[in-house]
């Protein structure tokens, strides 16, 4: 790619964008200084749709990296409204094939020989084309199958140029994200150069082959000892940073129920192993595959070969190049909200957020505190089944009274955190179209109780914990309490209420919009984790968390023009 198709595409990118912020500037500010207020808030949510059809149809048109990126927007419910990632959410990695020629121009260079030295049969048509590379069949030479025990293959090849296009989509991102960053509302909403980096750093992960070669034999590692999930081999003779050989592993995709159903396999049984399959990943290797779509996995029949106990057949994973990691923080956080949440305290809520790292530094601490305490004055004490049996309409109102929330709390999702969410979201759909009967808490709550067990705090503990703190306040109460009587038989307390009373009404004010925001965050993150889809109360806890999360956003926006 020439240097002058370099700089095309990067005016390209900047132009768009700069557009698209001019847009912004003139219906968010300028608008509401010459008495347009009324018509900016009628139209935003139009507005807001057609920026995102039009980045859609340049995305499409330019591949690279603009597709990931459109990918990426359209996870990012915490910063982006639902016209927007609605919009993006349905954009498929599908773009046109490479020339078969560049392609086998750079295998060759890659792999040193020409194709025909290393397989026996490479097809010409790809099997799949996304934006960064592309898939083809192939067949082992002979005496490689015999080595390696199968002889059909997939080989997986980058698109021509496309560390040069990652590069300059990125520039030109960077010279975007420095102009939002200087909208202080931009700015106190969201850290946009950490998301470009966060970006950046999972996309040169996803072009490196021998990083997902080797994510797909820590995958394999990790479930060595499991007959029921499979993982592709990596021939490692043929592959490198750009040129990835694997296992054809291909089978009945997860999605098509009705030939799983025809090869004689218990459909519950698939979404019961999928449900723990993924459990293992998240609590206990800390690993795990964060693009579950049914295209990436297969259900492979067995006919009765090494046969599984549960069933002959197997769940493959397929597509490393996406994987997330659950750090030691993002344990430890999500064990405070469970705990948090058991315990109905909202001081350790907000230390769990502050773990997770789901809160800019300027968030009000105190008022989240005092909001958890609200919220679990209002669900705290419900059974699993009432909560079941509230009515949608009481939980929109809800939201809508408190529709205000999102500009005075800002709250950013870190990565790995978005990644799990999302990963769990879709596994949740893809159990109940397995089985629509299938009840995921029933899977999650024994890695939940080992989650907290694996961290070495029992509930006793926390209870202790609790007692010791209550105990350290009343034994300091009656000094306290002498001080304050001494002073009333003195004549000398002296109550000063201006400041107290500014804070008061504040508080009122505050408390019950960033109450709605905290039922959001909070199920989004315990929600997510613990509670799964099953009817009523999935749509309470993960719709309430994850989709109506943007929709806030923007109706807060119609609440404040200009900001």
């Amino acid at each position: 790619m020439t240097s002058s198709q370099l700089r095309a595409r990067y005016r390209r990118i900047v132009f768009f964008f700069a557009r698209v912020t001019l847009g912004f500037i003139f219906w968010e500010i300028v608008a509401h200084r010459i008495g347009l207020s009324g018509l900016a808030r009628r139209n935003r949510s139009e507005r807001n749709r057609r920026t995102a059809v039009r980045f859609r149809a340049l995305a499409i048109g330019m591949g690279g990296l603009m597709i990931k990126v459109g990918q990426f927007l359209s996870a990012r419910l915490d910063v982006l409204p639902p016209e927007i990632t609605d919009e993006l959410a349905g954009l498929q990695d599908e773009v046109p094939a490479e020339k078969f020629s560049a392609i086998r121009a750079l295998a060759e260079t890659e792999l040193g020989l020409p194709l025909s030295e290393h397989y026996a049969y490479f097809d010409e048509t790809p099997l799949a084309a996304a934006s960064l590379g592309q898939v083809h069949r192939a067949r082992l030479r002979q005496t490689d199958a015999a080595e390696q025990g199968f002889a059909d293959v997939v080989v997986k090849v980058q698109r021509p140029h496309i560390d040069q296009v990652i590069e300059v989509d990125l520039a030109a991102l960077r010279r975007v994200g420095g102009w939002l960053q200087r909208y202080k509302p931009v700015r106190d909403r969201a850290n946009v150069n950490a998301l470009i980096e966060e970006f950046a750093t999972t996309t040169r992960e996803e072009v490196d082959y021998l990083a997902e070669g080797s994510n797909a034999e820590t995958f394999a590692g990790n479930f060595a000892d499991d007959p029921r999930v499979r993982a592709p081999r990596v021939i490692w003779e043929l592959t490198t940073r750009r040129v990835l050989t694997l296992e054809d592993v291909s089978a009945i995709k997860l999605g098509d129920y009705d030939a799983i159903t025809a090869a004689g396999i218990d459909r519950s049984q698939v979404a019961k192993v999928l449900a723990d399959t993924y459990l293992q990943q998240v609590f206990e290797d800390g690993f795990f595959h964060a693009d579950p779509h049914p295209g990436n996995l297969f259900v492979t029949p067995l006919g009765g070969v090494d046969a599984d106990p549960t069933g002959d057949w197997q769940l493959t994973f397929v597509d490393f190049g996406m994987m997330g990691r659950v750090p030691e923080n993002l344990r430890t956080g999500l064990r405070e909200a469970v705990i948090a949440i058991g315990t109905q305290d909202g001081a350790r809520l907000v230390q769990s957020f502050k773990t997770l790292d789901v809160l800019l530094p300027s968030a009000d601490l105190k008022l989240i505190e005092m909001a958890s305490i609200q919220v679990f004055d209002r669900f705290g004490g419900m059974s699993m089944s009432e909560l079941q049996d509230i009515d949608h309409a009481e939980m929109m109102s809800f939201g809508l009274q408190f529709r205000e929330l999102m500009l005075d709390l800002p709250f950013q999702l870190p990565e790995n955190l978005l990644l799990l969410g999302r990963s769990i979201a879709v596994l949740s759909g893809m159990c109940t179209g397995l089985d629509p009967e299938f009840n995921l808490w029933s899977s999650i709550a024994p890695y939940a109780t080992k989650l907290i067990a694996d961290e070495g705090t029992s509930t006793f503990q926390t209870i202790v914990a609790e007692a010791t703190k209550i105990f350290q306040v009343l034994v300091g109460l009656p000094a306290r309490a002498d001080r304050v009587l001494t002073l009333i038989e003195r004549g000398e307390l002296n109550v000063q209420t201006p400041v107290l009373d500014l804070r008061v009404r504040r508080l009122e004010r505050s408390v019950s919009r960033i109450a709605g925001g905290l039922v959001f965050a909070a199920l989004l993150i315990a929600g997510a984790i613990l509670y799964g889809p099953d009817p009523g109360f999935g749509k309470l806890l993960m719709a309430a968390s994850v989709l109506p999360l943007g929709w806030v956003m923007i109706s807060a926006r119609q609440q404040h023009p200009g900001r």
